[in-house]
C-alpha cells in the first residue's frame, strides 16, 4: 500500500469531502480463499490519511462470475443486486475499488448504498481498464 495508497489519496483531493470511506466487498468464500480484500486495504489507507472513518457498509450477498471473464453486457447483469448495504444516515461516502472496467460493480455498489440512505457516492479506483 505504500506505493498505491498515495495514488488514491491524491485522487481523493479532487472529490467533494465525504463522511466516511467504504470499499467493494468480496464474497466471503473468495475473501477466505484470497486471505485479504485489496479494495479494503486501499480504502483503509485513504481513510487513515484523510482522517475519515473506514466503514464496512456493503456485503456481497451471492457469488458471481469473475467480471474479467465477461463481456460488457454480462458484467452488468452479473452484479445486479449482488450487494446490500447497511442502513445509514451518512450523506456522502467514498467507495474504493482497485480496478474499474465497465463500472458495473461500482454502479451496483453505489445503488445499494443509495437504497440504504447515502445521498452521494464518489468512486475512487486505482486503475481504469478499457
Amino acid at each position: 500500500m505504500d506505493l498505491l495508497g498515495p495514488l488514491l489519496l491524491d485522487a481523493s483531493r479532487s472529490l467533494p469531502r465525504a463522511n466516511a470511506v467504504t470499499f467493494v466487498p468480496l464474497h466471503k468464500k473468495r475473501r477466505r480463499k484470497r486471505g485479504f480484500n485489496q479494495a479494503q486495504l486501499l480504502a483503509q489507507f485513504v481513510a487513515e490519511a484523510s482522517s475519515l472513518p473506514l466503514l464496512s457498509l456493503l456485503r456481497k450477498t451471492r457469488r458471481t462470475a469473475p467480471q474479467a471473464s465477461l463481456n460488457r453486457a454480462r458484467r452488468v447483469t452479473n452484479v445486479e443486486r449482488a450487494f446490500v448495504a447497511l442502513p445509514t444516515s451518512l450523506s456522502s461516502v467514498w467507495l474504493v475499488d482497485d480496478v474499474s472496467t465497465t463500472g458495473a460493480t461500482l454502479n451496483a455498489c453505489a445503488a445499494a448504498l443509495k437504497r440504504a440512505g447515502v445521498r452521494r457516492v464518489a468512486a475512487l479506483v486505482l486503475a481504469v481498464a478499457t
